[in-house]
């Protein structure tokens, strides 16, 4: 990692959770020097140490090292706020409907901004009785493809994994769908409203 814990992180996390350097101490089982060392830049937590401060604080060890922390206020989502997280190395996909820290290989993903289709990534979107078949007009190569094609409503996600060589096509069960989400592996997420 390029990143490691600092003591204005520290600082922070700790006058955010109303202790002083000395109770913060008793509770690292090390004394308040330390951790005005740390505060002061004059020296780092050692790695053993580090679980211990993110239970202290009531975070992850990647929010800690990153030194952003994730509150996610939005208890009761809508699946349309969704975010979609594709790891560069091996194409993972990873959903959610709120603030979160992703990792994957080592590599710290952040959520795709999707934007609406454009002439290269033209949706055709057709209702057939109970479902919508979705139908990408992209080549599908195995550097250039369409990765997975998501559609959303406020209360459910239904999606479908695509591969190389294979057809940019899906149907979905109708179900509210309002919105159509795909990702091309070069150009990057996409939408288009129902």
């Amino acid at each position: 990692m390029n990143q490691y814990v600092t003591g204005a992180v520290i600082k922070e996390l700790r006058e955010k959770n109303h202790l002083t350097q000395s109770e913060l101490a008793e509770k690292l089982c090390v004394s308040d020097k330390t951790i005005s060392k740390w505060e002061t830049a004059k020296g780092y937590p050692d790695i053993s140490l580090l679980e211990t401060i993110a239970n202290v604080f009531g975070i992850s060890i990647a929010e800690l090292i990153s030194g952003n922390t994730v509150s996610n206020v939005n208890v009761s989502a809508n699946m349309l706020r969704s975010k979609f997280y594709v790891c560069p190395v091996c194409g993972n996909i990873v959903h959610t409907m709120g603030e979160a820290v992703i990792h994957c290989h080592g590599v710290l993903l952040t959520p795709f901004q999707a934007e609406e289709t454009d002439k290269n990534h033209k949706v055709f979107i057709e209702r057939v009785e109970d479902e919508y078949y979705v139908r990408i007009e992209h080549d599908m190569t195995k550097k250039h493809y369409i990765s997975f094609v998501a559609a959303l409503s406020s209360d459910r996600i239904q999606m479908v994994k695509l591969y190389p060589e294979g057809n940019p096509e899906a149907r979905f069960m109708i179900n509210g769908v309002k919105k159509i989400f795909f990702y091309c592996n070069k150009d990057g997420l996409y939408f288009e409203k129902i």
